[in-house]
């Protein structure tokens, strides 16, 4: 394809996405789950556009921020701004406010932890809402938890899922899922955001799903300072992630957090009933955890985090051998604009290890990126498959 066509074809989805954005909403906005109790807005519509409102009389432009695009809202006589997004992905979405060049967060919205920081967050209604829906079933508890990290010297939390169930019969003892949250967000996010908790209440109650423990711990490392992605226009400087930098995290939760899960809970505490999985770069630890444990963890699921090739196999040839289940799974949107530095295209790596025997799974959610809708549909398939024997 030569630069002409490239550029025609680069003006008309830069058109077509103005376009889209400036089409009259339909006028069916509703309060989303997210809006905070008592306030009107955010409003999400039928095709999914985020509507927002705040009073704002000395500002002179705002914004809202949402999908790595700004969208400018209009001011009334008495200082309110109010505007909308272009239709958004079902799901979760994190968003902000920009007032006169300041991303603030939205005071109508309930806030969650992303990008590094507490901020605002969308729920578009999606079709197939009902497996994380809250409904009258048994439920589990999510309970948060602080120990004391010899590996860290410091005092850490983590929150854990425990089943239905789990309080009355004192003699039954549980798998466990080590759960992992993204790049920008931490120990809350699965609970929060994910709603695994309402996942697993729902599977367990339709019989999908066996009954486990779930623990979602902080995963968040620091770059090191002479260690940085290339910028724009540079060569990249080695390779990145750079070597070691799961490291952390793994001694954490290798001699910290099971260790210390298994004194305090009634866990089944061997390899065949312990998991890891984890999301984005909650994946890509998983991987490599995993690949360099596999006498810890007999199942793996990694979404959105690359997956796991022949020349991996070749690196650690226990993980074969001991390896019960290995899920992988993208949004499609990802797959069709794939980023760089995952290894390779995980759909063929996943069908290269079925091949060599091991019992894998390749998920692929539809009409999702990267984002949350993507992930929590991959625990929904993922859970349904662990620990079986």
């Amino acid at each position: 394809m030569n630069y002409k066509s490239l550029a025609i074809i680069l003006s008309a989805l830069l058109t077509s996405g103005i376009c889209l954005a400036q089409t009259k909403a339909v006028e069916d906005f509703k309060v989303s789950t997210t809006t905070q109790e008592g306030k009107e807005y955010p409003q999400v519509n039928s095709e999914g556009r985020v509507r927002v409102r705040i009073s704002a009389p000395e500002a002179h432009k705002v914004q809202l921020d949402i999908g790595a695009v700004k969208y400018d809202l209009t001011k009334d006589e008495n200082g309110i701004w109010i505007g909308e997004s272009a239709p958004q992905d079902e799901g979760f979405h994190y968003y902000q406010l920009n007032i006169d060049g300041a991303s603030v967060p939205d005071p109508g919205s309930l806030y969650f932890y992303g990008a590094g920081r507490w901020g605002s967050g969308i729920e578009v209604p999606a079709k197939d809402q009902d497996f994380y829906a809250l409904k009258n079933v048994p439920h589990g508890e999510v309970r948060e938890l602080h120990y004391f990290s010899k590996t860290n010297n410091s005092l850490r939390r983590c929150f854990v899922y425990t089943p239905p169930g789990y309080n009355h019969d004192t003699n039954k003892r549980y798998p466990v899922l080590y759960l992992q949250h993204g790049g920008g967000e931490n120990e809350t996010g699965w609970a929060s955001q994910g709603h695994a908790n309402l996942i697993m209440d729902n599977l367990i109650a339709e019989g999908k799903a066996s009954p486990f423990i779930i623990v979602m711990d902080n995963g968040s490392w620091r770059m090191p300072k002479q260690a940085r992605p290339a910028q724009q226009g540079e060569r990249s400087k080695g390779s990145w992630p750079p070597k070691g930098w799961a490291d952390g995290f793994k001694n954490t939760l290798i001699n910290d957090i099971i260790p210390m899960i298994d004194s305090n809970y009634r866990t089944l505490a061997d390899q065949p009933h312990r998991a890891m999985a984890g999301l984005s770069m909650g994946g890509m630890q998983t991987r490599i955890i995993t690949l360099a444990n596999p006498e810890i963890f007999s199942n793996v699921g990694i979404f959105s985090g690359g997956s796991i090739s022949l020349e991996d196999l070749e690196k650690s040839p226990d993980f074969k051998e001991k390896n019960k289940l290995l899920f992988v799974s993208y949004g499609s949107r990802e797959l069709e604009n794939r980023r760089e530095g995952f290894g390779g295209d995980p759909k063929v790596n996943t069908e290269a290890l079925k091949q060599e025997g091991i019992n894998t799974h390749f998920y692929v959610s539809p009409q999702t990126a990267h984002e949350w809708q993507s992930w929590r549909r991959s625990l929904h398939e993922f859970a349904q498959l662990l620990f079986k024997n």
